[in-house]
């Protein structure tokens, strides 16, 4: 930026709303929590009905870990649980890989909406920068990059069948058998969902928070407050590819809300600054909830553990 907009930004950040972050703290933890909800629910048709606080914590610390290393917390996530509620990993790993593409689902459709409600004003400027962040390279280029992906993928299921079919009586064999059936196993089970409404509810629900939170937080800097409620769907879809692009969404996430800010007039220096607020309120939810999940986690088993045990020794005494 230039210092005409380096300095709009400072004095935005000095005169914004700080106060809306509590709202919009109790918006994204109320995402949070039925985001373990509806993992919850992708658990029982396995036969696994784990403690939502448990479920919660479990969540939070993968999160937590997001923002160091991308995709260490689906990992970390799925060895709490099974840590802590004897829930078996590899089928956890199913149940994941089904929430990313309800997710990846959702971003699309918030990408249609604004597509449809706003195509005006972000129709070139999506198309430019999809092409940037997913298709760049040329025709040909982009041709190769799938042609490799899907020819590795057919490549690697022929390889993984041969070693399977050759090597079955290795233990190292069996136990990477095992996990490809628990992953199969846990995809399995958004088919025997015993609560499809609530499933369904959760996951509409989880984005109708961060559309929420994302517009309330238009009104944490003067300048913005005026934005249209349409303009909540192109800035949230590309801020989501920010997050995707780099850990916690770090540099991205800003820069996106302030590029699609400047397709509605808002200056570079205030459409930063708000996005900096937005991706610092999400962040600090994140680290707070998270580090108090990490904390409570082993003090809430082991507080649980020894209710049980008294509950042990006086049934039996009795």
């Amino acid at each position: 930026m230039d210092d005409k907009n380096w300095e709009d930004c400072k004095d935005a950040l000095k005169s914004a709303r700080y106060i809306l972050f509590v709202p919009v703290f109790f918006i994204i933890t109320a995402s949070h929590v039925s985001r373990a909800i509806r993992w919850k629910i992708l658990m029982k048709p396995m036969g696994y009905n784990p403690r939502l606080l448990n479920t919660f914590f479990a969540v939070m610390v993968g999160y937590l870990a997001n923002l160091a290393i991308p995709r260490l917390g689906e990992v970390l996530k799925c060895t709490i649980l099974g840590k802590y509620e004897k829930v078996p990993a590899d089928k956890l790993v199913g149940t994941i890989l089904i929430e990313r593409v309800m997710d990846l689902i959702c971003l699309v459709t918030v990408f249609i909406i604004a597509l449809i409600s706003e195509a005006d004003i972000i129709g070139g400027y999506a198309s430019t920068t999809l092409k940037k962040t997913f298709l760049s390279g040329g025709t040909k280029a982009i041709v190769i990059k799938f042609a490799v992906i899907i020819a590795s993928i057919i490549i690697l299921y022929f390889i993984f069948k041969y070693i399977f079919r050759i090597f079955h009586q290795y233990i190292v064999i069996k136990r990477i058998k095992q996990v490809f059936i628990g992953v199969s196993t846990g995809i399995s089970s958004i088919k025997t969902l015993q609560n499809k409404k609530a499933f369904i509810f959760h996951t509409i629900f989880i984005w109708c928070c961060y559309i929420g939170g994302t517009y309330l937080g238009f009104f944490a800097t003067r300048g913005t407050d005026h934005l249209p409620f349409a303009s909540v769907f192109p800035v949230l879809a590309f801020a989501s590819i920010g997050m995707i692009i780099t850990p916690g969404g770090i540099g991205t996430y800003p820069r996106f809300i302030m590029q699609v800010m400047l397709l509605y007039n808002i200056d570079e220096g205030l459409g930063y600054a708000n996005g900096t607020l937005q991706w610092v309120a999400q962040s600090l939810i994140i680290l707070v909830v998270g580090f108090i999940s990490l904390i409570l986690l082993p003090y809430y088993n082991r507080q649980k553990s020894m209710t049980q045990q008294i509950q042990k020794e006086t049934l039996q005494k009795a």
